[in-house]
């Protein structure tokens, strides 16, 4: 039962990260949309784009990573969910592409085409995080039924839930942006653009706080179900820290605590994700498909589990990486990098050791979960799998690697960059 529910689980924390991400990335061309003119919306603008540009391509591994284990763990569910609602999915999937070729585009267009470019990114990232957001409500409220295109082929993901959690998913971006947009004008000691960013946060947290609230109103009369999972149980657990949490940030961003804002502003959004999975479980697809049912055979899950730990220790490092250096403004255009951080460097030595610890636990949690038949021993292969993650993590060094000021960076490879001397 333990290889069978794991999958899952990473899908449910994909969800989370691709919802904080992504959905503040989405947030960013809502307030591109509604920045106004003049030189003050055009700074709005510029400060969206510019906070955004580094990372909005690697926010979307996350959907990456959800797409590829429910299509391996999962098959039969994967394939009822792309195929009923097909539409939904067809017309993210175009926002997501119409977003980057605006990435690409703003840069090298005049002001005349601009205008067009930031009108085409704002309605994509409306667009987008609706549809997305509609694809869940249809799964939660029942809509799904197993098998090829089963569902109704619109009226699976135009209830009136998937239109709440379309709408839920649109403003809660919007939140998410505007709090960390705020942070960032903060940190680049631009008042005007933190009392802008400010404002918007405020607005589009109290929309956000309707539409839960008013929306567990909706799920009742629409999906009963989902509304008893939400209300009663372990259910209620994340939907009472979700409501608490953003109370907590809204606090924070009249108090101007943005750098804290962020944190309890993800945390409410996070336990929104989670209080569904909560409320749906053991189901995949409510009433008709549990995690049992629709899941692979040992052999496929325990490989799959096996390539997310060594596929981890490639992508957090750089993960952390890109995002440290993003958030301490390395990528800002007149920036020259934070000084170095107090304590020591970690050493070759010392990676040395983490990477043969590493490779020593990969082996011993692969022989676990592949020769090993008691459940126990499957266990103990997921906790060695983990530790080998964090092992690897640590051979790579990429908080070390963040902190080191600009000058001693650039134009290096990153050979280089990770050979320090003893």
């Amino acid at each position: 039962m333990a290889l069978q529910t794991i999958p899952a689980a990473v899908v449910v924390i994909g969800l989370i990260l691709y919802t904080l991400l992504a959905g503040a990335d989405f947030g960013a061309g809502v307030w591109q949309l509604s920045a106004g003119g003049g030189e003050h919306g055009r700074r709005i603008r510029d400060h969206a784009h510019h906070a955004n540009a580094p990372v909005w391509e690697a926010n979307h591994v996350w959907l990456i990573l959800v797409i590829t284990v429910l299509w391996t763990a999962y098959p039969s569910v994967f394939g009822a969910i792309f195929s009923t609602l097909a539409i939904p999915i067809f017309l993210a999937a175009l926002g997501i592409i119409g977003r980057g070729t605006s990435y690409a585009l703003q840069n090298a267009a005049n002001a005349r085409q601009r205008r067009y470019i930031d009108l085409s990114f704002a309605a994509a990232s409306i667009v987008t995080p609706y549809m997305l957001g509609s694809v869940i409500g249809a799964i939660a409220s029942g809509r799904v039924p197993p098998g090829n295109a089963l569902g109704a082929e619109v009226g699976s993901w135009t209830s009136a839930t998937s239109i709440l959690a379309g709408l839920l998913a649109v403003a809660t971006g919007a939140f998410l942006a505007a709090v960390f947009l705020a942070a960032d004008a903060e940190r680049l000691r631009e008042p005007d653009l933190v009392e802008s960013f400010r404002g918007r946060a405020l607005l589009a947290g109290v929309v956000a706080g309707g539409l839960a609230v008013g929306g567990l109103f909706v799920v009742r009369a629409d999906a009963p179900r989902l509304f008893d999972g939400l209300t009663s149980g372990w259910g209620l657990v994340p939907v009472v820290v979700s409501g608490v949490a953003g109370l907590v940030s809204m606090a924070l961003v009249v108090l101007r605590r943005f750098t804290q804002a962020r944190l309890s502003a993800a945390l409410a959004v996070a336990a929104v994700i989670i209080g569904w999975a909560v409320a749906q479980r053991p189901y995949l697809l409510p009433t008709t498909v549990t995690i049992e049912d629709a899941a692979a055979n040992d052999t496929t899950m325990i490989a799959l589990i096996v390539s997310l730990a060594v596929g981890a220790v490639v992508l957090f490092p750089s993960l952390v990486l890109l995002f440290r250096l993003t958030l301490a403004g390395r990528f800002d255009p007149t920036s020259q990098g934070p000084a170095p951080v107090p304590g020591g460097p970690v050493t070759r030595e010392r990676r040395k050791h983490a990477a043969q610890t590493g490779i020593g636990f990969l082996i011993t949690g692969v022989v676990l979960l592949t020769i090993a038949e008691p459940a126990v021993a499957h266990i103990f292969g997921l906790i060695f799998l983990g530790i080998a993650m964090f092992a690897g993590f640590r051979a790579v060094g990429p908080v070390e690697l963040a902190s080191r000021p600009a000058p001693e960076v650039a134009g290096r490879s990153l050979r280089e960059l990770l050979r320090r001397p003893r």
